[in-house]
């Protein structure tokens, strides 16, 4: 609407809730007293924590059909299918919103994930969608899948600890190979396994190489499910090869894969070491709280030291000795881009320590090593 007063949206507000039977919430009614230029998007409009039902979601649709946000928090609101429903298709229908925050919301259901999908699929504006803990099960899984396949401005997209696992995750990877608009998505928390799932993985990553963040923490991955991941990197290599020779676009290929947690071992790394100088990509590598070893980092050695792009690389609690410390410290001393390296919460020793401190000398490039605070107790 043009020519809104702040007065104009307090009123029309409080009637809806007169109208409506529901209680006014407190929260909102202090934001809009604070909006200032009404014209532009307003920075905020946060709900987080209260409690949504059907009425309460009904009568904002006087604040969404006078003013724009940039971001609309919905985090634990308790929405339920007709709540759900109701707001996204306000939502879609005036463009409230660049960020969604919906997460938190269990209940919202079939319904409300089909308005969702509607939502992604319609609004040009919408570019950050934030799911996280709302569960997208096999029967939700297709409408969401649709919508990404078409188009949808989404740029990022969590979905961590959201029931992924087997079916969900098929449809989704299956869409986001047509997708060319999301860069960064999340999928923490999702108990993803190591066949199926990393396959599906791995096949997204050959096909879509618009995507540049993949954050897979947290999830049940293994060895067995690096090895689909490394081919998909690897295959994405030569797409990126032919594309290159060709025109330029957005394509540029996975620039972060964090596999923070997920029961890797030294032969995971023995995939990763050869993959590793196939990838012009990727810049940072998070291999963080897998008990990879020093044997998982002499596999991963000479891996990094023919790769070109990693400029950040995650260690930290990753079983490692004084003996991994001098692999890492060859690296090191080879390297002329690593910018930072993690080695906290590992075993590393005097020895290790003395390794580091000689490679730092000959390298130029590192700007930041996290270690430890305190130094390991040993017998000198």
């Amino acid at each position: 609407a043009q020519n809104v007063t702040v007065d104009d949206i307090m009123t029309a507000y409080k009637q809806a809730c007169q109208k409506l039977n529901c209680k006014q919430i407190p929260k909102l009614l202090k934001q809009i007293q604070e909006f200032k230029d009404l014209a532009p998007r307003i920075d905020c409009l946060d709900l987080k924590g209260e409690k949504l039902d059907s009425k309460a979601c009904e009568a904002l649709e006087e604040v969404f059909k006078r003013v724009q946000f940039k971001i609309v928090d919905l985090e634990q609101t308790s929405l339920d299918e007709d709540g759900a429903s109701a707001l996204f298709d306000m939502i879609e229908y005036y463009e409230s919103a660049t960020h969604l925050n919906i997460s938190f919301n269990k209940h919202i259901g079939a319904r409300g994930w089909q308005a969702a999908a509607h939502m992604m699929r319609k609004t040009s504006c919408l570019q950050y969608l934030d799911a996280r803990n709302t569960l997208l099960l096999d029967h939700s899984a297709p409408f969401v899948a649709r919508a990404l396949r078409i188009s949808s401005s989404l740029v990022v997209l969590h979905l961590e600890n959201s029931c992924l696992s087997g079916r969900p995750l098929m449809l989704l990877a299956t869409a986001l190979k047509m997708n060319v608009n999301l860069r960064e998505l999340y999928l923490a928390d999702n108990k993803l396994n190591g066949l199926q799932d990393s396959a599906q993985l791995g096949n997204l990553l050959k096909f879509n190489c618009y995507i540049q963040i993949l954050d897979l923490r947290n999830n049940h991955i293994l060895d067995s499910g690096l090895a689909y991941i490394c081919e998909g990197l690897k295959e994405q290599r030569e797409v990126l090869k032919e594309q290159r020779e060709g025109q330029k676009d957005q394509r540029k290929g996975l620039l972060t894969l964090v596999l923070w947690n997920n029961q890797l071992t030294h032969a995971g790394m023995a995939y990763l070491g050869m993959t590793l100088p196939h990838t012009q990509s990727l810049e940072t590598l998070n291999l963080s709280h897998n008990p990879i070893g020093n044997e998982g980092v002499r596999n991963l050695k000479n891996g990094l030291i023919g790769n070109r792009s990693v400029l950040r690389l995650g260690l930290s609690s990753t079983k490692l000795t004084c003996e991994g410390a001098v692999a890492v410290a060859e690296f090191i001393a080879e390297s002329p881009r690593l910018l930072r390296l993690d080695l906290r919460e590992n075993n590393i020793k005097t020895g290790g320590l003395m390794a580091l401190s000689l490679a730092l000398k000959v390298n130029h490039s590192l700007l930041r090593l996290d270690l430890d605070q305190e130094p390991k107790k040993e017998v000198v």
